[in-house]
């Protein structure tokens, strides 16, 4: 079975200041429209399903991101969500130039959890309450062409001087180094 991302949605209550937001960042609109009508309704799994929505790439065409905004049944206001919640924890985009990206985020009123971080002098990343309490991520890399992080490789197994296979010692189990992702494709 073969599989890609196609999007990844977000419910807003202001869909145009999201637009604004995700646009001044660089993405692009693809396009609106209104849904409604029982496909919806299956689809989606609520009855009178009706929604304005808004598909946005990024500049790479790789990412995309649909918005919506219920127009019934109303929507739900909810506690913005904490790093650390389980479920839907946030999107993130790859920048060119965090400090340009943070001064958009403010400029909406969006600002750093908590500062700009540097991971393994390789990102530089902030998570920023965005519009609607979305947690958006944005990652600076600042160290060009390094190889992505990858399963450790297994040595060859050791051969004694008469060529026959020594038992390899046993294997400590190391941990994954776990990054972002942002930057690769």
């Amino acid at each position: 079975m073969a599989i890609k991302l196609e999007n990844v949605g977000i419910a807003v209550r202001d869909l145009d200041a999201a637009i604004a937001f995700f646009t001044d960042l660089g993405l692009t609109v693809l396009g609106r429209d209104t849904v409604s009508g029982e496909w919806t309704d299956t689809a989606v799994g609520l009855d009178g399903n009706h929604a304005h929505i808004a598909m946005l790439q990024t500049p790479d065409g790789h990412g995309r991101i649909e918005l919506f905004e219920y127009v019934h049944p109303d929507a739900i206001e909810t506690e913005p969500t904490r790093p650390n919640e389980i479920g839907m924890h946030r999107v993130a985009f790859s920048v060119d130039d965090i400090d340009a990206a943070l001064e958009v985020a403010a400029e909406h009123g969006c600002h750093p959890l908590r500062g700009v971080a540097t991971y393994e002098d390789v990102y530089k990343l902030s998570y920023v309450r965005g519009p609607s309490g979305i947690i958006v991520m944005l990652a600076e890399e600042i160290k060009k062409g390094r190889p992505a992080a990858g399963p450790p490789r297994r040595p060859s197994p050791r051969r004694c001087a008469a060529g026959v296979r020594e038992p390899s010692p046993p294997r400590r189990r190391r941990r994954a180094r776990v990054c972002c992702g942002a930057g690769r494709a």
